[in-house]
């Protein structure tokens, strides 16, 4: 029998988040999950900016614990399942194969084998349990020396989102146990290919780093988990599974770069410190990815009326418009294309002010969540490198917030194509500022566009909270990004973009409103952007305000970064 020994990414290099003040507590990031924040010249521009770096350092924010990245390498040596010496070991099972005998036994070989070294006691424990193998159930069995789950897997285990579902569930058993190292393996392997084999040991590494994962930086106590070591057994061994499971590693780090910027509060996370983000992930990828940082004079250069109407004088934090570019010198190119991110910092609603326990203005520090999936995959392939393709990453970074100087219901806007806006309501803001960084996309000559952006609460009346909303006029983009979200096991369905739609979004005064009249929404939101975009560019928006955040485990999910860095590969 074969084991291959997975390597984790997550050892990253620490450093602190501070100001240009030198009585201010500097807040480290952990390293086991960390990432650079330094803003030294943003915070420092005037005393009320000072101020306000003081009480961002000041509220209640501690240094978190720091811990060891877990020593996970890659390796292969000859095992057998039921001889495997560690902790924990955590079987994924289809219904199938939980199918018993005339005897109540297991016809599984491998359970069959593992009930017998536990002397009857995992066959008792899933009829107990009432354990059938659906997707979802689990039970945890513990022998002397060892612990032993058995994860469900549905009727097959077909789609990666199975695979991955088993890393997750093999992740939180050993965090539970704290368990120094773990062993994942499939009840039965039988009809798998291949290629099949190798993808469910990368969907099994993704669970268990993502799974593993915990965004400690805020607490003042915390508890690390103890995993070292990772085992997937009985998948295969060998240079393409290394380079699997290699990629799996590099796309997990990108969507902890994710989940850690929209984890973190808006008093942290401003636009400055999202434009210092870029220029590290510039900085450490500088072989292959630039960066250009726009400020507010140098988008009024642009005409971008329509992001500047957002940010306006309303907030002490000003916006920074953010491009970065991905591109390997010594290829033929084959695609351009660009990645734009929604990219609030904070959104307060603005004179819309969101108000009441439904409106989840607590929440609005997400509204960034379309950036960070857009920066966590530039982080992702910066470290992959594909050949033929150039990448141009986009968010008009900015705070939605009231003051004098802010945007008023009424106000019209001119985005910088010239075409002008009535704002009927300030807090549908985001596809302001998408409206110029869409418009700029198209002038860096690209092909094809996706925008991702927490834009409307209707998709998650349409779809939910774990499924995101796909909207485009491009059948073969639409087909190219759902491949690549079923291969990465994101959720997401189309659309339709209902033109008809449109003769509510017109203005009296201006050339359209900013929102329609409530029904479709997700749909109305679709069609405006629609309008900043060159005819000639395939364009595609994900409407991600559901699955960008996760309710049950109050953090972010990192959502879109896999199904980008997938669709970046496919071109």
């Amino acid at each position: 029998m074969a084991t291959l020994r997975v390597s984790s990414l997550l050892a990253c290099s620490s450093s602190s988040l501070h100001c240009n003040h030198s009585d201010l507590t500097k807040l480290q990031s952990s390293p086991r999950w960390a990432y650079s924040f330094s803003v030294t010249p943003l915070c420092s521009r005037r005393s009320k900016r000072i101020v306000h770096c003081i009480a961002g350092d000041t509220l209640g924010l501690t240094r978190p614990n720091e811990s060891n990245a877990p020593k996970i390498s890659i390796g292969a040596k000859d095992i057998d399942v039921v001889q495997w010496q560690g902790h924990l070991l955590a079987i994924g099972a289809t219904e199938n194969d939980l199918a018993r005998d005339e005897n109540s036994k297991f016809k599984n070989p491998l359970l069959q084998q593992l009930d017998s070294e536990s002397n009857g006691l995992l066959s008792a424990a899933s009829s107990e349990e009432d354990f059938s193998g659906k997707s979802g159930q689990s039970i945890n069995l513990r022998l002397p020396g060892r612990r032993i789950t058995l994860v469900g897997l549905g009727s097959s285990a077909s789609l990666p989102t199975s695979y991955h579902s088993l890393g997750e569930a093999a992740a939180a058993a050993a965090k539970s146990a704290q368990s120094r190292n773990i062993a994942v393996s499939l009840a039965s392997t039988d009809g798998l290919s291949a290629e099949s084999k190798i993808n469910a040991a990368s969907a099994i590494a993704t669970g268990v780093i993502l799974g593993i994962f915990e965004d400690n930086r805020f607490r003042s106590e915390s508890k690390n988990a103890a995993l070292e070591y990772l085992d997937i057994l009985e998948l295969g061994t060998g240079p393409e599974i290394e380079r699997k499971i290699k990629f799996a590693e590099h796309v997990c780090a990108g969507v902890i770069l994710g989940r850690e910027l929209v984890n973190a509060p808006a008093n942290i996370i401003t636009p400055g410190v999202l434009a210092e983000e870029a220029k590290k992930i510039a900085s450490d990828y500088s072989d292959v990815i630039t960066v250009n940082i726009l400020d507010a004079e140098q988008c009024k250069e642009l005409k971008m009326g329509a992001y500047l109407g957002v940010t306006a004088a309303a907030t002490e934090n000003p916006p920074y418009f953010i491009h970065l570019c991905f591109k390997t010198p010594t290829e033929e190119l084959k695609k351009k294309i660009a990645l734009v991110g929604k990219g609030l910092t904070f959104d307060s609603g603005g004179y819309n002010l969101k108000t009441g326990a439904g409106s989840r203005i607590e929440l609005m520090k997400n509204d960034m969540g379309g950036a960070a999936a857009v920066l966590g995959a530039a982080k992702a392939l910066g470290e992959i490198k594909p050949f033929g393709v150039e990448v141009h990453f986009i968010v008009a970074a900015c705070e939605n917030m009231i003051s004098g100087a802010g945007m008023r219901p009424g106000d019209i806007v001119t985005a910088s194509n010239g075409k002008t806006i009535e704002v009927n309501n300030t807090d549908a803001e985001g596809r302001l500022t998408l409206a110029d960084a869409l418009i700029y996309a198209c002038n860096q000559g690209v092909e094809k566009i996706i925008d991702l952006a927490t834009l409307t609460g209707a998709i998650m009346t349409a779809l939910g909270p774990s499924v995101a909303g796909a909207f485009t006029p491009s059948d073969d983009l639409a087909k190219e990004v759902i491949a690549a979200a079923e291969a990465s096991g994101e959720k997401l369905w189309r659309m339709p973009m209902e033109e008809s739609y449109w003769e509510s979004m017109k203005s009296g005064v201006a050339d359209m409103i900013n929102t329609g009249p409530g029904n479709g929404g997700a749909i109305t939101g679709a069609l405006f952007l629609k309008q900043f975009v060159d005819e000639k560019v395939q364009w595609l928006h994900l409407d991600i305000a559901g699955p960008v955040w996760s309710d049950e485990k109050k953090n972010a999910t990192g959502y879109g970064v896999s199904t980008l860095v997938e669709w970046v590969l496919r071109n």
